[in-house]
């Protein structure tokens, strides 16, 4: 679920940035100009940025950016190609709504799940059908997404942190309860709409972990070592 944001107090970003996929805002970009072969992107928040410092990290619809500049409720980020090319972004225009969650802390409660703030990849709304309260949505991903889903398992879509309710190959389901459509921009997605999607971190470092095993298995040795780990990604 997300909950409103009272007020910005301060979190660092870095390179090893978290996020909750727990939306404390929403904002509005209002410039786009080019930056060498990316592009800089000026964002208004809709939550004041009080405490908020240059080099702070910011989930901007589920990517994770850099504020390169900050004044009262405004920033500004750079986004590489690399960003452009795995996000909607690359899409973007002035006026277009989007998702605002600032960095965890340590000291956060975990409401959502583990985001990192890098895209796998791009979603497409596919259906939309009210059921009580909620409104069920479907979402349309290529089969080297939907491996990472389970039902009832975490996804991130747009930087929301969102449950599964089914998945196939092709597509999965989620619940947008009424607080969710009211403080996120999910509300405002149409059929065919595209959304960033980041799968399940945990998923990821297992299936590697196992693939590591497995070649570990053929070449004759099976144990776990310091050295599969560190292969595995699980040690720096």
């Amino acid at each position: 679920m997300q909950y409103p944001a009272a007020t910005w107090d301060n979190r660092i970003g870095n390179a090893e940035t978290m996020f909750t996929g727990i939306i404390e805002g929403m904002g509005t970009i209002s410039g786009i100009r080019p930056g060498g072969s990316g592009r800089r992107f000026r964002i208004d928040s809709d939550v004041p940025l009080k405490e908020a410092r240059i080099g702070d990290s910011f989930s901007v619809s589920g990517v994770c950016l850099t504020a390169v500049s900050i004044e009262e409720s405004r920033f500004e980020a750079d986004l590489s190609p690399e960003t452009l090319s795995r996000s909607t972004f690359r899409h973007a225009r002035i006026g277009d709504r989007v998702n605002l969650e600032r960095a965890l802390r340590f000291s956060d409660r975990l409401d959502g799940h583990l985001v990192s703030g890098h895209v796998d990849g791009l979603g497409t709304v596919a259906g939309r059908r009210k059921a009580g309260n909620a409104i069920i949505v479907t979402i349309d991903v290529n089969p080297e997404l939907a491996r990472y889903m389970i039902p009832k398992g975490s996804v991130a879509v747009d930087g929301i942190s969102l449950t599964i309710n089914s998945c196939s190959r092709t597509n999965f389901e989620v619940s947008i309860i009424p607080l969710t459509a009211k403080w996120t921009t999910v509300s405002d997605k149409g059929i065919g709409a595209a959304v960033n999607i980041e799968t399940d971190m945990i998923g990821k470092y297992v299936e590697r972990f196992l693939e590591q095993r497995s070649e570990s298995s053929r070449n004759g040795t099976s144990e776990i070592t310091k050295e599969l780990l560190i292969k595995s990604g699980f040690f720096a």
